[in-house]
């Protein structure tokens, strides 16, 4: 569909799931007990990136329009060229199973994949399968209403189609979010095809965070608490959890503990989205909490028959600089649970990021002067920084704003590719750049003619022109 239809079609789509909230919310909860509150709020963040991905459609600077006028007097000579994206084909969409509407069937993934004008065949996740349809009945319903094709968006279950779907001749490309192990399997799939097809995936995260000894000293308490509210949020089954924290030994170090102690214990007990993560979760923390050095202040692990209770083990830090047995604690663990490494000095510290795989998030907690710039903040800015994808100052990692400059995405295994899946970039990912090199004005894509009929940003003769 032209472009102007499918601004449209995303903006009824965000209409038509609004309209549906009451019913949308109540099947979610049945299937995820993710709860009322957080599934109105996830909903209404999806229908806002599908509104924002009509902008950007409608505005069409993502088509990357260049056009250069032939130059005899470069050197080479340069010929009449001009150059945007097209879609790529056909999108395969692998839900995620802890955000059942913004990383599911109406989500990043797939508003970006409709935006670059790509079909969906979505593979639903096996814990909110009926909400699954009832969204994409949702979504047809949309597109239906501007005269597009309900093929626009497939819908299939099960693990052996999720299997063939990254196998079939007419998929162009996959955008996946879930498990490191499952995601590898459907990157090495997709690479392995006759005609290989791009894949990004978001396999797994410890979103490290540091604590400096100066930001302990001046804030434990404050760093604390907001540590156990991120690392418990949603249960601690958000992908950018903080899951490892680098805490200086000794006394101020000791006061943030305590502080993170308290408000941890304070948690209620708490439903993981199904019972196979909840065995995981226990098992993984259990095994966790068995390595030698290793304490639990709070002890994670069962709440009850469908319950966990939120916790956290620490460490010393010299334990994880150093390949061994330890190396369990730098993968991630999905639920409530967050490891504290305890440091001696900044050595230890540039030791155990050495170590690590790379990340959606890094955080550093600074003192006030250094986040004037004075002591230890740029030189830890530097740092994290080749460790992910989004590096945070005095924030917490968990809560992904859908914004024009955001990037979700980080070096593997966060992800299998330098995209973003949050943001309005995330449409470049279903993308790809042509060249016309002497075509008649008359032979033209409108968008790439001279008179510029759609008024699109565009590089002309090496002028940008807005």
């Amino acid at each position: 569909a032209d472009r102007a239809v499918r601004a449209a079609f995303l903006r009824s789509a965000a209409d038509e799931l609004k309209a549906a909230e009451s019913t949308l919310v109540e099947v979610a909860d049945a299937e995820t007990a993710l709860g009322p509150v957080r599934l109105t709020g996830e909903l209404a963040r999806t229908c806002y990136q599908l509104r924002a991905f009509a902008d950007i459609v409608d505005e069409g600077e993502y088509l990357g329009v260049v056009v250069n006028h032939p130059d005899d007097t470069a050197t080479p000579p340069i010929p009449d060229l001009r150059r945007y994206k097209v879609p790529l084909g056909v999108v395969a969409v692998y839900s995620a199973s802890n955000f059942p509407f913004a990383f599911s069937v109406p989500g990043g993934d797939t508003a970006s994949a409709l935006a670059a004008g790509c079909p969906v065949v979505v593979k639903a996740h096996p814990d909110h399968p009926a909400l699954s349809e009832l969204v994409a009945k949702v979504l047809r319903r949309a597109a239906a209403r501007h005269g597009t094709p309900d093929g626009v968006l497939g819908l299939v279950h099960g693990f052996e189609a999720g299997v063939e779907l990254i196998k079939h001749p007419l998929v162009a490309a996959a955008g996946f979010t879930g498990s490191v192990r499952g995601g590898r399997a459907l990157f090495d799939a997709a690479a392995a095809r006759p005609v290989p097809i791009p894949f990004h995936g978001e396999l797994g995260s410890l979103n490290p965070v540091v604590v400096t000894e100066a930001a302990a000293v001046e804030r434990a308490e404050a760093i604390g608490a907001g540590l156990a509210g991120s690392m418990t949020l949603g249960v601690g089954q958000f992908c950018v959890k903080p899951g490892l924290v680098l805490v200086p030994a000794g006394d101020a170090g000791d006061g943030l503990v305590k502080s993170l102690t308290d408000a941890v214990s304070a948690t209620d007990a708490g439903v993981l989205l199904d019972h196979r993560m909840r065995d995981n979760f226990v098992a993984g923390v259990a095994e966790r909490a068995a390595l030698p050095d290793v304490d639990s202040p709070v002890t994670p692990g069962s709440g009850g028959e469908h319950t966990v209770s939120a916790g956290f083990l620490t460490v010393p830090a010299a334990r994880l600089a150093a390949e061994g047995e330890h190396d369990l604690l730098l993968e991630e663990c999905f639920g409530p649970v967050t490891v504290v490494a305890r440091y001696q000095d900044e050595g230890e510290v540039r030791g155990v990021l050495s170590r690590l795989p790379g990340n959606l998030t890094a955080t550093v907690q600074l003192s006030a002067e250094e986040v004037a710039g004075e002591g230890a903040g740029t030189a830890l800015l530097a740092e994290v920084t080749p460790l992910a994808g989004r590096v945070l100052v005095n924030g917490w990692p968990t809560g992904v704003a859908v914004a024009a400059a955001q990037q979700h995405g980080g070096p593997y295994p966060a992800t299998t590719s330098t995209s973003t899946s949050v943001g309005g970039t995330a449409i470049e990912r279903w993308l790809r750049p042509v060249a016309y090199q002497g075509v008649p004005e008359a032979l033209l894509p409108v968008e790439l003619r001279d008179d510029n009929p759609l008024g699109l940003p565009r590089r002309f003769n090496g002028v940008l022109e807005r």
